[in-house]
């Protein structure tokens, strides 16, 4: 999900960077972003779109890390969890041992 979003918001960017530095208007007042002739409500959309973009793009980040964070934290506690299990299975093994030598 991580990735998603970054690509979400490096698109998002670079429309917004292309529509800033590469939008050219002529004497006649059409609009040509990147060598394509674009009406106005065009160049709008496309800035609600990238704006759209890197929203949800931020959204899919902080989503996916919140997850990967909780993950890495349950596998820690069920690491240690098997930590102690494999610790209190030794002393059971060594118990019935000792058991068995008395008798």
């Amino acid at each position: 999900m991580v990735i998603l979003g970054l690509v979400l918001v490096v698109l998002g960017a670079l429309a917004v960077v292309s529509a800033v530095f590469a939008t050219d208007v002529d004497s006649r007042g059409t609009i040509e972003f990147l060598s394509i002739d674009v009406s106005p409500l065009a160049l709008f959309l496309i800035g609600v779109g990238s704006a759209v973009a890197i929203w949800w793009g931020l959204w899919i980040l902080k989503v996916g890390s919140r997850r990967s964070l909780a993950r890495r934290r349950e596998e820690k506690r069920l690491g240690d969890l098997s930590d102690k299990l494999d610790a209190v299975e030794e002393r059971r093994g060594r118990d019935s041992d000792d058991d068995r030598h008395r008798d």
